[in-house]
């Protein structure tokens, strides 16, 4: 495959949610696959409800996520190309004034539904004379703007669903400029598209009957239509599609929770796919297995519940270096890898590092039974000599079970209850030198 050239298109109305992210991800993976280029467009033609703040937060998430794009623009800085096409179709007679009111357009739906007929637009503002459009316009009446299908037959070969064919003359001509001339988002999508070269559009499903109308509108601004990939729908464990308006969960909750961006990018890249989720330590071990071949039909469902294990798993494979800064930040008593490779298998999330520092380098309270004292006097007698080791767990326990008669529980539970004062936790044998014998003595004598 040559290079391709994707865009993933978030809107700042709000925040990056965990759907925008799977396609955003998908989009990555499958471009750094192939070498290509990942172009982050950001759709603010909603003057309104956009804001600087989300598209900030929008770009601030995708860093995080690692990513990362090789070039930006807005949307609202391009209004004269848009413009410019739109008078290009209206030269071509593709575009054309309609008058009707949303609850006129309402009326002519229900009618036809009641007669068995679909809801498809009947063109009645084509009929309309210029005296009848101008008296309208007088009467306080603003056009808004449809496309005129061709009304034949649109084929393409989708990259995950296969070869796809939409019949036009089944869909109602579509609204590219509302009432007040702002643009709806097809046509600034298509004519952003021409110009960045994007070779593949990667989406959701629910916009395949979309693609019909948009591939009409390439070929008549003399443009190649991309390449189509529709993912299978992103939903939720209740099966209800992730989106900012049925309150999906943004990337800010999932960071102040805690997880870590691959457990995220982990988990959404198998989602809905042949292959199984499990613990990946980068995007580029990600990216050279992405293959859209692997991708279903069947609607990829999100369980949220899913992201602590797996972020456990991630955290118990990431080396120190690339926790260090984070750590350190956490508890300064944590810069130490010995610590981390000893803790790691036992953090749900980095925060968690605190407890465990606070067990080693602090003073937990033993939890000791009274009939346990005897044995902890003669076991602290036992404790071998010399520099504590990994190996000193084992050799220490030997001879206390050798000496005492304990074993199982009641030999290494109750060392563990007094040294820790938790009844689980990381191994003991890499804990004891980092606890130190000067602790592990007091904690004893306790």
């Amino acid at each position: 495959m040559s290079s391709p050239i994707v865009r993933f298109a978030p809107s700042p109305t709000g925040k990056l949610h965990i759907g925008n992210v799977r396609t955003g991800l998908i989009n990555w993976l499958f471009t750094r696959r192939h070498g290509g280029k990942f172009i982050l467009r950001i759709d603010d033609t909603d003057l309104e409800r956009s804001t600087k703040e989300n598209e900030v937060s929008i770009k601030e998430d995708l860093t995080w996520l690692g990513l990362t794009w090789d070039e930006t623009f807005n949307q609202s800085e391009r209004f004269a190309d848009y413009d410019a096409a739109a008078t290009t179709l209206k030269a071509k007679g593709l575009l054309y004034a309609c008058y009707e009111t949303e609850e006129e357009l309402d009326r002519r739906r229900k009618i036809a539904e009641s007669r068995g007929r679909p809801p498809v637009y009947d063109r009645a503002a084509l009929k309309l004379t210029d005296e009848e459009k101008a008296a309208l316009e007088a009467s306080g009446r603003k056009a808004h703007w449809r496309f005129l299908l061709s009304g034949k037959r649109v084929e393409w070969n989708d990259l995950v669903r296969g070869k796809q064919s939409i019949d036009t003359s089944s869909l109602s001509d579509p609204i590219l400029i509302r009432e007040d001339g702002s643009y709806l988002y097809t046509l600034p999508s298509v004519v952003d598209d021409i110009r960045c070269n994007i070779t593949h559009v990667v989406r959701g499903e629910d916009h395949v009957t979309n693609s019909g109308a948009q591939i009409e509108i390439f070929e008549a601004l003399n443009g190649k239509a991309p390449e189509m990939a529709h993912l299978a729908l992103f939903v939720n464990k209740e099966g209800v599609k992730e989106s900012k308006r049925k309150g999906a969960a943004s990337m800010e909750h999932y960071r102040a929770e805690g997880i870590e961006p691959m457990a995220i990018a982990s988990l959404l890249a198998k989602l809905g796919t042949s292959k199984n989720v499990e613990p990946v330590l980068t995007l580029e071990a990600l990216s050279a297995d992405f293959d859209f071949a692997n991708m279903g039909r069947a609607a990829a469902r999100f369980d949220p519940d899913d992201l602590k294990p797996l972020n456990a798993a991630i955290l118990a494979r990431t080396p120190f270096s690339d926790v260090r800064a984070r750590l350190i930040a956490i508890d300064p008593r944590t810069d130490d890898e010995a610590f981390w490779l000893a803790v790691r298998a036992n953090c749900t999330t980095l925060d968690e590092a605190r407890v465990w520092a606070d067990m080693v380098y602090g003073s937990p309270a033993p939890l000791v039974d009274e009939v346990d004292r005897a044995f902890l006097s003669e076991a602290l007698g036992l404790l071998p000599a010399g520099a504590l080791t990994g190996d000193t767990w084992g050799a220490w326990t030997k001879a206390a079970g050798a000496a005492t008669g304990r074993k199982g529980k009641a030999l290494f539970m109750t060392l563990r209850r007094a040294l820790t004062g938790r009844e689980n936790g990381p191994e003991m044998g890499p804990l004891l030198p980092l606890i130190g014998r000067a602790a592990i003595e007091a904690r004893l004598r306790a």
